[in-house]
């Protein structure tokens, strides 16, 4: 099955229904085990085309590092930005309804990339991370200037149990008023999640409000740990 296939026989609408209930959505298999395998060699493949690696204690982002491709794309990488996005632009365009929000995202990747490019963001951000035993990532944001894709997707590529022990994914929203609410994801090789990349609408007893939305990894126990975000904006 092509990527193209894969991503559009997914259960979108169900996928809408926990963007909206929970602020995030589990995918339990977007790539196979043998393409997850793939992207984890190209981490330290000499002749992968990344624009820079990132370590984050040097930061103080958290411990671990990452790896941002470079243009061209890995062709799996680019098929998955692609096909996903006019998915996702669907989701967003609903969520900027409930938040009566003039946001108006257009079905093609390409067409969204040339407002990113506009503002002068031009830089990939689909990127590698790798983590090894006591690694941990802080709670963030991945925004890389003005023009953003309210949505990105962490791919998992390693087996929690065989590759790793701990190192959940952490979502948690800052809700006015009221205390924090953490999700903590778990999801198996080759399953993703897909998160918000700064905010999203939540309902309340007045309608629908915004609340923020930061993400990080725990603490890797045991193993190495590899995924893959799509990111779908570019950067400046």
């Amino acid at each position: 099955m092509t990527v193209l296939a894969k991503v559009n026989s997914l259960d979108w609408s169900k996928i809408q229904s926990d963007m909206d209930d929970n602020g995030f959505a589990e995918v339990p298999e977007l790539l196979s085990k043998a393409e997850c395998d793939v992207l984890v060699g190209l981490y330290d493949d000499n002749a992968a085309k990344f624009r820079s690696r990132i370590v984050m204690a040097r930061h103080n982002f958290g411990s671990g590092e990452y790896k941002y491709f470079d243009y061209p794309l890995p062709d799996l990488v680019r098929e998955l930005r692609q096909a996903l996005f006019p998915h996702l632009a669907v989701i967003a365009n609903q969520w900027a309804q409930y938040l009566g929000s003039s946001d108006c995202w257009p079905e093609s990747l390409d067409t969204f990339l040339e407002a990113c490019h506009a503002a002068n963001q031009k830089r990939p951000t689909p990127l590698l991370l790798k983590y090894g035993e006591g690694d941990y990532n802080c709670l963030h944001q991945d925004l890389y200037g003005e023009v953003y894709f309210p949505f990105q997707i962490v791919i998992q590529l390693s087996e929690r149990g065989l590759d790793y022990e701990g190192g959940e994914l952490v979502l948690v929203e800052q809700r006015p008023r009221m205390q924090s609410r953490p999700a903590v994801i778990t999801v198996g090789k080759g399953g993703a999640a897909i998160i918000p990349v700064r905010d999203r609408p939540a309902r309340g007893a007045k309608g629908w409000k915004r609340t923020t939305m930061r993400h990080g990894v725990g603490t890797i126990k045991k193993g190495s740990r590899h995924t893959l975000g799509m990111i779908f904006h570019d950067a400046t």
